[in-house]
């Protein structure tokens, strides 16, 4: 794509939002943001609420790029970014491989595990695990989580072996692939990036038990700590390693990576998310104002960064 200068630079742009995940009401509320932002700044956005015939919507209407707002399964797991490098669409976000990397917690942890990234502990469960195995490898309390959902849909910690088989069922409820994952208690972390930048961290600390869906969508009682409280030497490896984490993958234009700390302050990844939230609980417009960006320049440099896939 050429390089965007005015609003006119855009074309006509498509801004998806919706789907059919789990997802679909947290990203109906990015996409109308988005929209917003881009209407603000005079670009000729247009939003859609994706539904299995967008392919062809998109085919039909002479759109020049895409936004994807759209957050889980479908829209961030690669199958969108595929069907879009077929229609030689320029769109946000990172592209298929690197999407459905990102998506799947198992292998993108396998991958940075490889690579000698610290991870977090974990094991695959199933019907037949053995629940006193899994509790001695990865001690209590645990996470059980499916391996390809986003928002902690399906996630529970687990403080008593006993409960580990209604936890896995839960999580299989929404993914035939579940991990059960060791508990860091140091805090939780995020760090943004746009484009080769990572933005300013931020520390996550919730009054719930854990940062779940209604802490991360709902709830007015959440921190957000940002300066987050680690020393500049500190911040500035968690930072590094976001952006290796987020390269391994293959990820570019923007995401957050997302991370747990242990009690002597050692950082372990946890997660990418390629197309992350943009609500007004969202961390990486948090992040992005932390570094002097407001929401509508944070969204014009998104979608200016659209690409061709590759």
């Amino acid at each position: 794509m050429d390089k965007v200068v005015s609003a006119g630079d855009f074309g006509r742009v498509a801004v998806l939002m919706g789907g059919w995940s789990a997802e679909r009401a947290i990203s109906l509320k990015s996409g109308q943001a988005v929209l917003a932002a881009l209407h603000r700044r005079g670009v000729d956005a247009h939003g859609i609420d994706a539904g299995r015939d967008v392919v062809q919507r998109l085919a039909g209407e002479k759109f020049d790029r895409v936004f994807i707002a759209l957050h889980g399964r479908g829209g961030e797991s690669g199958e969108l970014q595929g069907a879009l490098d077929l229609l030689q669409l320029p769109y946000t976000g990172s592209g298929a491989l690197a999407s459905a990397l990102g998506m799947d917690k198992w292998r993108s942890k396998l991958l940075w595990r490889a690579a000698d990234l610290p991870v977090p502990d974990f094991v695959l469960l199933d019907e037949r695990s053995d629940a006193q195995a899994v509790v001695q490898q990865l001690g209590l309390p645990l996470f059980v989580k499916p391996a390809s959902e986003g928002s902690s849909i399906g996630i529970s910690k687990v403080r008593k072996v006993e409960d580990l088989a209604a936890a896995y069922r839960e999580a299989a409820r929404h993914d035939s692939l579940v991990l059960a994952e060791r508990y860091i208690s140091g805090g939780e972390y995020t760090v943004a990036i746009l484009g080769e930048r990572a933005l300013p961290a931020i520390r996550i600390v919730p009054t719930a038990d854990f940062y779940d869906y209604e802490a991360k969508y709902f709830r007015d009682d959440t921190a957000y700590l940002c300066p987050c409280g680690l020393t500049q030497q500190q911040e500035l490896a968690l930072q590094a390693l976001a952006l290796r984490a987020f390269e391994l993958l293959g990820c570019r234009g923007w995401g957050r990576v997302d991370f747990l700390l242990d009690e002597r302050g050692k950082p372990y990844v946890l997660e990418v998310n390629t197309v992350p939230g943009m609500t007004d609980h969202s961390l990486v417009p948090m992040a992005a104002k932390a570094a002097g960006m407001d929401f509508d320049e944070l969204v014009w440099q998104i979608a200016a960064g659209a690409c061709d896939g590759r």
